[in-house]
C-alpha cells in the first residue's frame, strides 16, 4: 500500500503507544508463570506472533478490556502441535528460540522472507553450550532453526555485538535450567538498555539474576519460578520518536503516556535539546512537549539506541550543519539494512548522505518531495513520512508495515494536522 505525505504543520496531543519491548517480555514471562494480566498491552503484528508462541506452548491467552489475562503454564511447557511462525518478529524468534530449550522434544521456528535473513548464530551456539540442541536447517544459522531440549545450563560465552536480544532470550530461560548459568558477554554489548529491560522485568517477576558490570556477565541460579501477576506496560518511546521528530520540525506536540523506564530511546530527548530543540519532559505527568526548532546536525553514539536512527537520519537531513551518527553497524541487522535503507531514500529526496560501515554522515539541507520505498519496515516507513511533512509531496510504499509497532501512527498524525493522501479502500 502506498499513501501521500505532504508539507504540513502539526499540533495537538497524542498518546504514546504502549511499548512493543515491554509487551513482547511481559507476555513470554506471563506465560512462564502462573497467572498473570497484562495491563496496557501493544496489539500489533509482532505482539500477536509471541501471543501465537505462547499459547502454542500451552499458555491460554484472553483479551479483556484493554488487557491480557494469561494462564501461564509455570515453567512446564507442551511440545508445540506445528511449526512456530514468528511473521517478521524478531524479538518473537530469539525469546521463542530459547523459551523452546526448556521444552522435552523439539520445536520448529520460522518467518517471512525477512525474518529467514537475520543471524542468530550467537544464540544458537550459546543453547548448544548450555546442554540445548539448536541448530538452522540450512546451517547458516538463520531461521528456520530447530530446538531440542532441555538445556542443562552451564557457563557460556556470547557476542554482544550483533544484538541484545540473544542476551535477553537466555535471561528469560535460563532461570528454569536445571544447574547454574553464567552469561559472559563477548565485545562491546549493543543496545545495552534492552537487556535491563529484560532484568528489570525479570526481578519484577520474583526471578534472581546476579549482574557483574565490570565482568559484563550474568550469573543466574537454577530451578527458579515466575510470579509475575500484574504488569503494566508504559509507554514506547521508539515509537514516540516520530512524533517527537514531528514536533520538532513541524509544529507542537505534546506526547502523553511517556514516564522514566529503562528504555534508551528516551535519549532522544537529550539529542533534540542538544540540537537547540524546545522540549520539555514532565516526567510525573509523563508528557514530552516539543516545539518547531531551527536545529543544528550533531554527533550521536547509536551503540545503545539502534532503533533511533531513521529518525535521527531524518532530523539530521532537515538541520543546519552536518549529523554524525555513529557506531551503528548493528543497524545493519534490524528487518532491514537500515543504514542502507536511509541512504537510498534520503539521496532520492536531495540529501547529502554518505553511508559507510558502521555510521552515517548527513550534511542538512532543503529536502524535496520525491516517491521513495519504504522496505517493508515501519521504522522507515515513519521516518520518511516526518521527512515528507518537511518536503511536501512525498510518496512512500510499503505502508501496512506499521502495524507491526505503531498500527495508528498515520491516524495520528493525521489528528494533528498532517495533510495525508491515503490510498482508497
Amino acid at each position: 500500500m502506498k499513501l501521500t505525505i505532504n508539507r504540513s504543520e502539526v499540533k495537538g496531543t497524542v498518546n504514546a503507544p504502549p511499548s512493543k519491548s515491554y509487551t513482547h517480555r511481559a507476555i513470554a514471562i506471563a506465560a512462564l508463570s502462573k497467572k498473570a494480566t497484562v495491563h496496557n498491552p501493544l496489539i500489533s503484528e509482532d505482539t500477536k506472533a509471541t501471543i501465537r508462541a505462547a499459547i502454542a506452548f500451552g499458555a491460554v491467552v484472553e483479551s479483556k478490556n484493554d488487557s491480557l489475562l494469561i494462564t501461564g503454564f509455570n515453567g512446564k511447557l507442551k511440545i508445540p502441535d506445528n511449526v512456530l511462525d514468528v511473521a517478521n518478529s524478531g524479538t518473537t524468534l530469539r525469546i521463542m528460540t530459547a523459551v523452546s530449550s526448556l521444552v522435552d522434544g523439539a520445536t520448529v521456528l520460522t518467518g517471512d522472507a525477512s525474518i529467514r535473513t537475520r543471524p542468530n548464530t550467537p544464540l544458537l551456539d550459546a543453547l548448544n553450550d548450555l546442554g540445548a540442541m539448536a541448530f538452522s536447517t540450512r546451517n547458516n544459522g538463520l531461521a528456520p532453526i530447530v530446538v531440542r531440549g532441555k538445556m542443562k545450563g552451564g557457563k557460556v560465552h556470547i557476542d554482544g555485538s550483533i544484538s541484545s536480544q540473544f542476551i535477553s532470550a537466555l535471561l528469560i530461560a535460563c532461570p528454569f535450567a536445571e544447574n547454574e548459568t553464567t552469561i559472559m558477554i563477548k565485545g562491546e554489548l549493543k543496545s545495552r538498555p534492552y537487556v535491563n529491560i529484560t532484568i528489570d522485568m525479570l526481578k519484577d517477576a520474583g526471578a534472581s539474576i546476579n549482574v557483574d558490570e565490570r565482568a559484563s556477565s550474568f550469573t543466574i541460579p537454577p530451578d527458579q519460578k515466575y510470579d509475575m501477576r500484574s504488569y503494566n506496560v508504559p509507554g514506547d518511546f521508539s515509537s514516540a520518536s516520530y512524533m517527537m521528530a514531528a514536533g520538532a520540525l513541524c509544529g507542537d506536540v505534546t506526547i502523553k503516556n511517556l514516564f522514566p523506564s529503562e528504555q534508551g530511546d528516551s535519549a532522544l530527548i537529550g539529542i533534540l535539546e542538544k540540537m537547540g530543540a524546545q522540549i520539555l519532559w514532565d516526567q510525573k505527568k509523563g508528557e514530552v512537549k516539543v516545539s518547531r526548532s531551527e536545529l543544528c546536525g550533531i554527533k550521536v553514539d547509536v551503540g545503545k539506541t539502534p532503533d533511533l536512527v531513521p529518525t535521527l537520519a531524518v532530523l539530521g537531513a532537515a538541520s543546519s550543519g552536518q549529523m554524525v551518527i555513529e557506531n551503528a553497524e548493528h543497524v545493519r541487522y534490524k528487518e532491514t539494512d537500515r543504514l542502507h535503507a536511509m541512504t537510498v531514500e534520503l539521496k532520492k529526496m536531495g540529501v547529502d548522505i554518505t553511508e559507510e560501515k558502521d555510521r552515517l554522515i548527513i550534511k542538512g539541507g532543503k529536502l524535496k518531495g520525491a516517491t521513495v520505498h519504504g522496505w517493508d519496515d515501519h521504522r522507515i516507513v515513519m521516518a520518511l513520512a516526518v521527512a515528507g511533512m518537511v518536503a511536501g509531496e512525498t510518496t512512500i510504499d510499503t505502508i501496512e508495515s506499521i502495524s507491526i509497532s505503531y498500527p495508528g501512527f498515520f491516524e495520528d498524525l493525521r489528528k494533528s494536522g498532517a495533510i495525508i493522501d491515503f490510498p482508497e479502500k
